[in-house]
């Protein structure tokens, strides 16, 4: 297959499983899950689903066994939307990348604050400590 092809059915996955994530699965413990990317393999027999939260490790391992709960769902309803040869198996990746840019938004931040904090005059030749 060609990687026209794969990008265009991993966008067409992320964005069907994003839209039965956040509307129809009704599991408490994928709450707040965002999906952020899928890879699709040439044979579109396999899916990575890249998903991100914000939250402590305990929600997250609680997000991860929820979506492991609800692959074979996600999967088959997948198969209903998509109308290709194979409807992928779905393996779920936790994705730190909006925790990093979080964090580095905040760092961005901090160095502004610190910037356009108002310095101490500066000192003449003569003055002494």
């Amino acid at each position: 297959m060609s990687k026209k092809y794969e990008k265009r059915i991993s966008e067409l996955v992320r964005n069907r499983l994003a839209t039965l994530i956040e509307q129809r699965l009704s599991d408490p413990r994928v709450a707040g899950v965002t999906v952020t990317d899928v890879e699709v393999t040439s044979d579109t027999r396999y899916a990575r689903v890249f998903y991100s939260l914000i939250g402590d490790t305990a929600a997250r391992e609680q997000a991860a066994r929820g979506l492991e709960s609800a692959a074979g769902w996600l999967r088959h309803e997948l198969g209903q939307h998509l109308r290709t040869r194979h409807t992928p198996e779905l393996a779920f990746v936790y994705d730190p990348s909006l925790e990093r840019g979080a964090r580095v938004a905040n760092l961005l931040d901090a160095l502004k604050a610190h910037d356009a904090a108002p310095a101490d005059p500066p000192k003449e030749p003569g003055d002494r400590p």
